[in-house]
């Protein structure tokens, strides 16, 4: 499988080797290349048999899709999480711009688990009928991915930097980083059977954190970035009830060094509710640096689902929770732009 972009491709190769063993195919596209060109087609040949020599294939077949640049200003974004394996309920929820849609958000639990192969069809699914492969989406690993046999495959199915769950993200005027807290509980838990290192993990993205703090000219400060968004499955701001009260020392410090970074707002998921904390109230046990939005909302009993709708305009955030019908369920004070 190869992308064409205007008159360059770009293969999903292992070092000059077409890839066919793969169930997900990725290709690395420059942004402003494909902002630019406005739209992207996508080619592929069926193989019958690979062999060392002569191998069988089908002829090309393809397809073009349009691709939407992010605006400057007036951007609506749609932040999913939590969906569980569910498809049709969040993707109905997540039309709910319709067309003016201009970044799909997937925070976390979008499969149930990952103790099935067929599971991470759930986010190609889910992104592919709301933006229609129109629109950017930015893929958040939640706790529930980490568990079962393919939770360690996860990253060859989903974007990371080079195989890194977390990273940073510039999308227009958007600047985003992107966190991974991994487990929700400490990694003696029995429930995970001795197969997480997520302590571990987390001080190595401390040190990460750190390093993106220290280079604002080229990372949250560069040139004409107006919103800058944390985007964590878990609200890790918050401590919660026992087993769930770990790494209070790590988060209060990524709190810290986020203060330096100055975002506009944290967007999560992981507690299957919609609400807004800001610094200082009964929620925020770690000094958070900005306001910190929930929103999904899962109903496992019927297909019904309430996601967060928000545009971003004149340096503030609109927040609107929305279900499966389109209805508005709740609404949050506009969020001023972090200073």
């Amino acid at each position: 499988m190869w992308v064409k972009v205007g008159d360059n491709e770009y293969y999903d190769d292992s070092n000059g080797i077409l890839r066919s063993a793969s169930l997900t195919h990725k290709m690395d596209v420059p942004m402003t290349e494909l902002d630019r060109a406005g739209e992207y087609t996508v080619c592929w040949r069926e193989v019958f048999s690979r062999q060392a020599y002569h191998s069988q294939l089908g002829e090309i077949e393809s397809f073009t899709a349009k691709f939407h640049p992010i605006k400057e200003d007036g951007i609506n974004l749609y932040h999913i999480s939590d969906a569980h394996n569910a498809v049709e309920a969040p993707v109905a929820a997540g039309q709910y711009f319709g067309e003016d849609l201009d970044l799909l958000i997937l925070n976390g639990d979008i499969p149930d688990h990952s103790g099935k192969i067929e599971n991470f069809a759930s986010i190609h699914k889910i992104a592919g009928d709301v933006t229609k492969g129109e629109h950017p989406v930015i893929f958040s690993r939640g706790n529930h991915d980490l568990r079962g046999v393919f939770a360690e495959n996860l990253a060859d199915h989903t974007p990371t930097d080079n195989g890194r769950s977390y990273y940073t993200v510039r999308l227009g005027s958007i600047w985003a980083i992107v966190l991974d807290c991994g487990e929700d509980k400490d990694d003696s838990n029995p429930e995970y059977g001795h197969t997480v290192c997520c302590h571990n993990f987390r001080v190595k993205q401390t040190e990460f954190l750190k390093k993106v703090a220290a280079d604002p000219k080229n990372e949250y400060d560069a040139e004409s970035v107006k919103y800058k968004i944390v985007i964590v499955h878990n609200p890790f701001t918050e401590t919660l009830r026992p087993p769930f009260d770990i790494e209070k020392d790590i988060y209060t410090e990524w709190c810290e060094i986020l203060k330096r970074i100055r975002p506009d707002f944290i967007l999560a998921g992981h507690t299957h509710n919609c609400y807004v904390t800001m610094p200082g109230d009964l929620k925020d046990a770690k000094g958070q640096p900005c306001p910190v939005i929930v929103g999904s909302k899962p109903m496992r009993e019927s297909p019904f689902f309430i996601g967060c709708a928000i545009t971003l305009k004149d340096g503030k955030a609109e927040v609107l929770y929305t279900d499966t019908e389109g209805n508005v369920t709740g609404k949050a004070d506009d969020i001023q732009k972090g200073e």
